[in-house]
């Protein structure tokens, strides 16, 4: 199994300062999106750590056999320094962050997620959303109280139930499935998905065959022609032919 991947992280057109952190890590085969919270560049801070954290230990774990052993260290060691972190420096209390993270092992992609940044799969032309935000509007949306295209303007919507840092420990929802080549991965913070809704991202990443550095400047483009009121970050990851 081959992959192939690209990444883009953009500012938007209104935020001063970009709080997302992202990786892509061919060698290791790690990506993940992480989108801070707080003030003061304190939600910077606690993406960065986050981000980096789980970079450095499943580079690390390449023999550990047990990916979603190694993915749950990995969440819970980012959690850890990140609220230890935000303990020791008063001006970083209450600092937080989303984190989305996919490993590739043996044919098979290991999904880790804590917040509101997704993880969407694009297989046989269809979108298939691979995680749930952990959100206070997201139940309203899976009773069918609210269209998902609602989510993004509702008044809570920012309310996320769960977080990296903001508490001693975490929960980490996990899945794993096989990967197949043409498979296209998107992890992506939610100043995407709040201004591009499912059937647009579905039409972009459709289009022709396009590289992946079109598809991310494509996709990053729409959400600021819509307005751009929030950082955009976007990996995408394709499974190729080895």
């Amino acid at each position: 199994m081959g992959i192939e991947c690209c990444f883009r992280s953009d500012q938007g057109k209104v935020r001063t300062s970009n709080e997302d952190a992202c990786v892509a890590n061919l060698k290791s085969r790690v990506f993940l999106v992480a989108d801070g919270m707080g003030g003061h560049a304190a939600g910077e801070i606690a993406s960065q750590i986050a981000a980096s954290t789980v970079e450095e230990i499943i580079s690390g774990g390449e023999q550990q056999p047990d990916m979603e052993a190694l993915l749950q260290v990995a969440v819970a060691t980012a959690n850890t320094r990140v609220y230890e972190t935000q303990k020791l420096k008063p001006e970083y209390r209450g600092m937080g962050s989303t984190l989305t993270v996919i490993a590739f092992r043996r044919g098979r992609c290991y999904l880790a997620q804590v917040g509101d940044s997704r993880a969407y799969l694009l297989r046989n032309r269809r979108l298939i959303q691979l995680t749930q935000d952990h959100s206070l509007v997201w139940p309203l949306f899976e009773n069918g109280v609210i269209e998902k295209e609602d989510i993004s303007r509702h008044p809570q919507k920012n309310l996320i139930t769960r977080s990296i840092g903001t508490h001693a420990e975490v929960d980490a929802d996990l899945r794993s499935g096989d990967a197949l080549v043409g498979d296209i991965y998107l992890l992506c913070s939610d100043g995407l998905t709040d201004m591009v809704f499912d059937q647009e991202i579905l039409r972009i990443l459709s289009a022709g065959n396009q590289s992946l550095d079109n598809l991310c400047e494509a996709l990053v483009s729409e959400a600021n022609l819509r307005g751009g009121p929030d950082n955009i970050t976007v990996v995408l990851v394709r499974i190729i032919p080895d």
